[in-house]
């Protein structure tokens, strides 16, 4: 599997691209083209034309959660699937796959809207939309994890802001919060967009999903923005009793954590444009 950092918060030295508080990962897993995530404006457009990927020849879209920060980039998506349509008069159509909460609409106390803008019959206009609470199958060896369980209380989060179900708002828990995993050669290698539902969770369940229990790489955001040194600690303790072999924390976290996990882990630096490959 080839990966390259479309979105994140950071750019690497020396690399042209665009950064914003979002993320999104462009993945190539034989002949399947696949995006994780969408970030929050035309940036993932932009930085995909700067390094030749090709939006429109998409095959599958994942989408970890609702937030606008990973689904509001889907608009500048649509319309290149959209251009390329008119161009060539035929459809262009990858899949969506998503948590079935993932396109809710979600607001903050004071009405800031935070979640996806659009609902599942706008998307269908575009996409074959794919909305599982179970683990659905990507590519041969990508696997969408589903719901999460949520295993260990060191990893209990505070709800965000409201979510906005049939029958009212509720406080806002991101029960769609999900990830994708590959199963590698060397192990698995999970891809988080946020880890609201916990990156030791995640990783769990990928494990038991799969049945797979090294552990290669984690890629993405761990949200671990605040200092919390016990969090800190109970992560890095899980990382290691499991023998991660590399860990590459972006988007949503903070220097504090990736300088207390880099302490006892392999950490590496992630930015847009960054390029991985896996076996």
């Amino acid at each position: 599997m080839e990966l390259t950092v479309l979105v994140d918060n950071n750019t690497l030295i020396d690399c042209y691209l665009l950064a914003e508080p979002g993320l999104s990962l462009y993945l190539r897993d034989g002949d399947k083209q696949v995006l994780f995530d969408c970030g929050y404006s035309d940036v993932l457009r932009r930085n995909a034309a700067s390094l030749g990927l090709d939006l429109a020849g998409l095959d599958q879209v994942v989408l970890s959660h609702g937030h606008n920060d990973h689904t509001w980039g889907i608009m500048p998506l649509m319309a290149c699937l959209a251009e390329r349509a008119a161009e060539t008069g035929r459809a262009c159509r990858p899949t969506l796959t998503a948590h079935p909460k993932a396109l809710l609409p979600r607001r903050l106390e004071h009405g800031e809207p935070i979640g996806s803008l659009l609902c599942p019959d706008a998307l269908a206009q575009c996409f074959d939309l794919v909305l599982s609470r179970e683990p659905v199958p990507v590519t041969d060896r990508l696997l969408f994890l589903g719901e999460i369980p949520r295993l260990f209380p060191f990893e209990n989060s505070v709800p965000i802001g409201e979510r906005l179900e049939s029958d009212g708002p509720v406080p806002d828990d991101l029960p769609d919060d999900s990830a994708l995993v590959y199963r590698g050669d060397d192990g698995l290698v999970v891809l988080t967009g946020c880890s609201h539902a916990g990156i030791c969770n995640i990783v769990e369940h990928a494990r038991r999903a799969t049945g797979q229990r090294r552990v290669a790489a984690v890629v993405g955001g761990l949200h671990l923005r605040q200092p919390d040194p016990a969090r800190f600690e109970a992560t890095a303790d899980y990382f290691r009793r499991i023998g991660l072999a590399a860990l590459y924390p972006g988007h949503c976290t903070s220097l504090a954590a990736k300088i207390a996990l880099s302490r006892t882990l392999p950490v590496y630096e992630v930015g847009s444009g960054l390029r991985l490959s896996f076996a």
